[in-house]
């Protein structure tokens, strides 16, 4: 069995074709489609968020930058 990776951007036309048809024929035996998980870790980007949405921040500037560390 062999595995290929395939990106679709799925908001273009192509991208679109390209899916319907993977999912056609991955009704067929012999073909499986693999759902990929996200890159990132739950909680990081959980962090992530509540740190952006954070009114408490700190700017640093190529002035202070050193002082900052």
């Amino acid at each position: 069995m062999e595995t290929i990776t395939i990106k679709i951007n799925e908001r273009s036309k192509a991208g679109k074709m390209v899916k319907d048809f993977l999912e056609l024929i991955s009704k067929n035996p012999g073909v499986e489609i693999l759902e990929e998980k996200d890159e990132y870790d739950p909680e990081f980007v959980a962090k992530v968020l509540e740190s952006a949405a954070s009114k408490n921040r700190t700017r640093v500037t190529s002035k202070n930058l050193w002082e900052s560390i």
